[in-house]
């Protein structure tokens, strides 16, 4: 028999079977799947998130970088700018804004080619050459650009530029950035500088030329004593006054130039108010412009101050250059002077804690230009404070003025309206009528010499002749030396018989010092006077380590020369007496 066949039903279960398995097998592989796309998920999502931590971390740094940026471009000590590749400025930082005088509003102001600039000489620079067109086209920097930027108002100030461009990570220029140095202070440090170099030549010049003038002056001087005695008639006597007081005025002249050219310090002596406003109002009226208008009012019997008259010809001449400044269309300028006497309660005293009770002479210098708001009133005698354009005013001659005032006691007091003027008092101790009201003094003493034998070393062929010729008239005797190699010889011949020396500091080859330490040498006691046509301080070191004592300042009078030599003898010992030669300091 042949085998049975499944029934159908079996054969429906058998199918229902295999379908079950079929369906468990699909079943698994789908699990596997699922599986396999849920770890690729998480894999992408795990990339994806470090990617977003990768870019927040690179736009956080981007950030602190841009503040980092922002904060060194705004706290930079310059001016500085940004712009883009067309030139248009993107950031500024408020240096910037400073120096260009206004916050810059958008349109033409934002372009770089708004900003002129003039080179130093005053050539205006096309914007087609301005360095930042060429570092926008070429990439390459341009530094220590020194150039004037014009400001929307006009003016112009100096500055150092940098140029240099910006580019991106592919090397392409993509703008540029500008810093701007305003070189303003130190274009007035470099002017002041000048300015004292020029005072200081001026000063040698002028040191040079009062050494000449002195020496011309010392003869006229000394002779005109002599011919005092030769001639006793009245007549002759009121001419050679006359002569005296001319030689003797250009000499104060010659001193007095020489005190403000070098600063040298001047004498303190009395001071007539009048005759010192009356040459200031000269000069006034002769330099000035002609609509600048002087008035002087000066009373009678005004009191006199102790000073130094060049010091306060400068405090006067300051005062009128301000006030003629502020007058630019004329105007009056009045220099008046009156006494004063200040009290406890004197209004003056409780505006200014450096006044004084008692007698003071008040100069006043007022003009109707002007004038100046309080702000600004308050600064003026700050040192380099102006209100002048650059290279218009150093700032100075205010403070400097004050300076002068406080040094004599006094004190200075300004008042001034806009539109209306500006006065400045000066306020200076003063000696009354009653004070001043002391004898004159008497004739200087001529005393006489006792045949003692002087050396007189000058290479000034006059100050030889009058110096011999008065010392021989008041009973010395002189040998003469025209230079240093000379008074050397001779004093090795007759330093036995020589009883002092007055020698000139400023000789050809060999100059004062260096004779007196080579004399000094061969006998320190021997009694020496310097002679100088320039400041006596100029020596006074070098001659007090010689342990020289006496200094003449040309020109001086036969009564100075006299009194000198005399004085110079006794503090000596008998004539030839010498000790054993010392090594030069």
């Amino acid at each position: 028999m042949g085998a049975k066949l499944p029934s159908n039903d079996a054969l429906a279960d058998i199918a229902q079977l295999h379908k079950m398995v079929e369906m468990n097998e699909a079943l698994t592989l789908g699990a596997v799947r699922q599986h396999e796309l849920t770890e690729a998920a998480e894999s992408l999502n795990t990339q994806l998130r470090a990617e977003i931590a990768q870019r927040q971390h690179a736009e956080a740094a981007l950030r602190e970088s841009e503040e980092r940026f922002r904060t060194l471009f705004d706290a930079a000590p310059m001016a500085v700018f940004a712009c883009d590749r067309d030139g248009v400025i993107q950031h500024y930082n408020a240096l910037a804004v400073e120096l260009w005088g206004r916050e810059p509003v958008c349109g033409i102001e934002r372009h770089c080619g708004s900003v002129r600039l003039w080179l130093p000489d005053g050539t205006l620079l096309p914007h087609a050459q301005s360095p930042m067109v060429e570092v926008l086209r070429t990439g390459l920097p341009r530094l220590n650009v020194e150039v004037l930027i014009e400001r929307p108002d006009g003016s112009r100030v100096p500055v150092l530029v940098n140029f240099a461009a910006l580019k991106n990570g592919g090397g392409e220029i993509t703008g540029a950035i500008t810093s701007f140095m305003d070189l303003t202070e130190r274009k007035k440090l470099e002017l002041q500088s000048l300015r004292s170099q020029r005072m200081e030549s001026i000063g040698t010049l002028a040191g040079g030329i009062a050494h000449d003038l002195n020496n011309s002056l010392g003869p006229i001087m000394m002779s005109l004593d002599l011919l005092r005695k030769k001639l006793p008639d009245p007549d002759s006597q009121e001419l050679l006054a006359v002569l005296a007081a001319s030689a003797q005025r250009g000499a104060d002249m010659v001193r007095q130039v020489l005190s403000f050219a070098r600063g040298v310090e001047g004498e303190r002596a009395e001071v007539q108010v009048p005759q010192l406003i009356r040459e200031i109002e000269k000069i006034v009226n002769e330099t000035f412009l002609q609509h600048v208008q002087v008035q002087a009012c000066l009373p009678a019997n005004l009191w006199t101050v102790v000073g130094d008259s060049t010091q306060l010809h400068q405090v006067l001449l300051n005062l009128c250059l301000n006030a003629r400044d502020a007058m630019p269309n004329g105007g009056v300028l009045v220099l008046s002077a009156e006494n004063r006497q200040i009290d406890v309660i004197d209004e003056t005293v409780s505006q200014n804690p450096r006044a004084k009770p008692g007698p003071h002479v008040m100069l006043e210098v007022k003009d109707n230009g002007t004038g100046m708001p309080p702000e600004i009133a308050e600064h003026i005698f700050e040192p380099f404070f102006t209100t002048k354009k650059f290279g218009q005013g150093s700032g100075i001659g205010l403070s400097t003025s004050l300076a002068i005032v406080k040094s004599h006691g006094g004190f200075l007091h300004v008042t001034s309206e806009p539109g209306k003027g500006t006065a400045f008092y000066i306020f200076l101790p003063a000696q009354t009528a009653m004070e001043a009201a002391v004898p004159p003094p008497p004739e200087p003493e001529m005393p006489c010499g006792h045949g003692e034998l002087i050396l007189v070393v000058d290479d000034e062929a006059p100050m030889r002749q009058i110096t011999e010729r008065t010392l021989e008239s008041f009973g010395y005797r002189v040998v003469l030396a025209c230079d240093g190699a000379e008074a050397i010889a001779i004093y090795t011949q007759r330093g036995a018989e020589i009883a002092a020396m007055i020698t000139d500091m400023t000789m050809p080859g060999m100059e004062g010092p260096e004779v007196i330490r080579m004399v000094r040498c061969m006998n320190p006691k021997l009694p020496v006077i310097g002679a100088s046509g320039l400041a006596s301080t100029n020596y006074a070191a070098q001659l007090a380590s010689l342990g020289v004592q006496h200094i003449l300042a040309k020109p001086y009078r036969t009564a100075e020369l006299l009194k000198m030599v005399k004085d110079a003898l006794e503090g000596a010992g008998p004539v030839g007496e010498k000790s054993a030669p010392i090594a030069s300091p």
